[in-house]
């Protein structure tokens, strides 16, 4: 069922709030930003030298490199598309085809709190990455370091797009299950309530 606001973008049966529209697109473009970094992980898995130069590319031709920079780029994509879950409903209640706890409901702390350390993380992970060009990098050629950095610089936003994905989740969850606080007051004598 739609919600029929148009300036939200979630459809949701089981919601009383339904994420906004700018978190349902920081989550898809949460998963975007991950994806040219792990292009190129898969582009040296599959033994193109992407940037390296023939001494510096040996290290990362080996069964053990591949293997780890193949897992490594599943693994960050899976990982962002998990924040996707922030604004679904899937991101709400468990989808019943899960054995055994499908159809029951995600608390918001069960998802917000791994989110939002996940967040601060990739934060601090990534901080550096605009000064890529201050860093030395003697293995690559000019060019493969100019190409690697570009291609890592959208990971520099993952950390602070999760965040926020996380907190309007959390905001939203909690205001759907009542916990948060209501901008209209109740009658006066009933405690707020109304």
């Amino acid at each position: 069922m739609h919600t029929g606001n148009p300036n939200t973008a979630t459809y949701s049966s089981n919601s009383l709030v339904p994420a906004p529209r700018w978190a349902v697109r920081s989550a898809h473009l949460t998963a975007l930003v991950v994806l040219p970094s792990g292009l190129w992980r898969l582009a040296l898995v599959v033994g193109c030298p992407a940037g390296y130069t023939a001494e510096g590319f040996v290290p990362f031709d080996t069964a053990g490199a591949k293997v780890w920079m193949l897992a490594l780029s599943v693994f960050s994509e899976l990982a962002a598309l998990l924040t996707i879950g922030l604004v679904r409903p899937w991101g709400e209640v468990v989808p019943g085809r899960v054995p055994l706890i499908g159809g029951r409901t995600v608390h918001p702390a069960a998802a917000a709190v791994p989110a939002g350390l996940g967040a601060l993380a990739l934060t601090v992970l990534w901080a550096g990455v605009p000064w890529w060009w201050s860093y030395p990098h003697q293995d690559m050629t000019p060019t493969g370091n100019v190409l690697v950095g570009m291609l890592y610089q959208p990971l520099f936003l993952w950390g602070p797009l999760l965040g926020a994905v996380t907190i309007s989740y959390w905001r939203r969850r909690r205001r759907s299950a009542g916990g948060g606080r209501s901008r209209v007051r109740g009658p006066v004598g009933t405690g707020g309530r109304r």
